[in-house]
């Protein structure tokens, strides 16, 4: 199986050297933009590229509002903040996730809740997050409370897992109904649709990323997306260092972050997006190729878009026995230089979240053990 898996992926993109887990490509008006932005001498905060930007996300998602942030961490950091989200408080997230997003409800000092994965949308669970919140939660002036450790919940944050969208009308359902802010790590998942409607908007903010290795990349670069006219203006202030603007003035009222994505970047993602459509038309083709390889094999298993569901596949993902033939997978394929990965150590397993509270992440587990992903670049 392995061996024919490489042969396969080899033919699949026509290369004999190295093949790498997901690389961008720059084959549209890149250099152009980025030319044109240094001969501007605008490569820093200020430019007119980091507004087209944002309109082309705004365009493209169907979103209201955009506001570009240095990555997506910074992105649901400030969604956070804006959630009222504080120290002590908790926020619920998956625990099949990149740290980054423990990572930003920690830099406020609040804690993450761990609530099990769907099996099939490797998203957080609505079943199991209903259940925990029915069990374990009261009610106490308007906000949810957990009664096993008396901290607040003030808000809740699932992750489209490589691109796949979640079950993510239901789980806005929950969050409304016990009075959780609902901040959607969209990262992985631009041009991804749940029932027709963008990832990321379904709650009170969504943020994207435009990583190295995301399905288009500015370098390094985020987005806060929201319909919420208030919310984008709040945040593009305190991503601009809470300046109040002034023609020469230095004046500052509140303490903000130096969140600001680069002129230099935002040209990159303009070109980007431009080509992001027929970007996205490529990886679905090369996820059916690959959906159909690996039909003909009983001990592997392909993972496809939820149902209602529309997605980037921004990274193909395969399911095997168990841990034993994961690693055996993992070490061949590397080793005859065709990059695979495990999915991401679980949370609740790093040192800094091992002593989170407790709860049933059954499914969560058994996807650590089994799951590989495949080299998913755009095939050119």
């Amino acid at each position: 199986m392995c061996q024919a898996t490489i042969d396969f992926i080899r033919e699949l993109y026509g290369r004999k050297d190295f093949i790498p887990l997901h690389e961008p490509i720059f084959n549209g008006n890149e250099k152009k933009y980025l030319n044109n932005c240094i001969d501007s001498t605008f490569v820093s905060s200020v430019g007119k590229y980091v507004d087209y930007f944002e309109e082309m996300v705004v365009d493209f998602t169907g979103a209201k509002f955009a506001v570009a942030t240095v990555n997506g961490t910074a992105a649901l950091h400030i969604g956070l903040l804006l959630s009222d989200v504080k120290r002590d408080d908790e926020v619920i997230t998956q625990p099949l996730t990149f740290v980054a997003t423990c990572n930003a409800i920690s830099y406020i000092g609040a804690h993450p809740l761990f609530i099990d994965v769907d099996k099939n949308t490797l998203s957080l669970s609505p079943e199991k997050l209903l259940t925990f919140l029915q069990t374990n939660t009261e009610q106490v002036d308007g906000r949810c409370k957990n009664k096993l450790t008396g901290r607040l919940i003030k808000a809740m944050v699932p992750m489209h897992t490589f691109g796949h969208p979640g079950r993510i009308k239901e789980i806005a359902k929950i969050a409304n109904d016990f009075n959780i802010e609902l901040v959607e790590d969209a990262a992985e998942s631009l041009g991804s649709y749940y029932d027709g409607i963008h990832t990321g908007l379904f709650g009170k903010m969504g943020t994207l990323s435009f990583n190295g290795n995301k399905t288009i990349t500015t370098g390094g670069g985020g987005m806060l997306v929201t319909n919420d006219e208030g919310l984008a203006k709040r945040a593009k202030h305190l991503t601009t260092t809470a300046k109040i603007p002034h023609k020469w003035e230095f004046d500052h009222d509140t303490i903000g972050f130096n969140y600001r994505l680069p002129n230099i970047n935002a040209a990159l993602g303009c070109a980007q997006m431009e080509r992001l459509t027929s970007i996205i038309e490529n990886k679905r083709e090369t996820a059916k190729k690959y959906q159909t390889f690996f039909s003909a094999m009983e001990e592997v298993s392909f993972v496809v878009e939820p149902k209602n569901a529309r997605s980037n596949y921004w990274l193909n993902a395969i399911i095997l026995k168990d841990r034993k033939e994961r690693d055996s997978f993992l070490e061949q394929t590397n080793r005859n230089g065709v990059m695979t990965r495990p999915v991401w150590k679980l949370m609740n397993h790093l040192d800094m979240f091992k002593n989170t509270l407790p709860t049933d992440l059954e499914n969560a587990q058994w996807l650590e053990d089994r799951i590989v992903n495949i080299p998913s670049s755009a095939v050119i």
